[in-house]
């Protein structure tokens, strides 16, 4: 499933920044958590690859095995 998504670019006096925002419908299927670390891995030109670390994963399942 692909997801059209527009990338940014906020110029200042000294920097600038680019900025790629995921659609909310992706995030949740993601289970992404606000602060959450990934990163990019540049496979080539035409392809990125979002990599999340794992202790993410299993700091989610220890948190479903101690809720209630």
């Amino acid at each position: 499933m692909g997801y059209p998504t527009k990338i940014q670019l906020i110029k200042r006096a000294k920097s600038e920044q680019w900025y790629i925002n995921f659609p909310s419908a992706i995030a949740r299927a993601m289970e992404f958590q606000r602060g959450e670390i990934v990163e990019w891995l540049i496979e080539d030109k035409l392809k990125m690859t979002l990599k999340r670390d794992s202790s993410a994963l299993s700091s989610e399942k220890k948190k479903l095995q101690t809720d209630p």
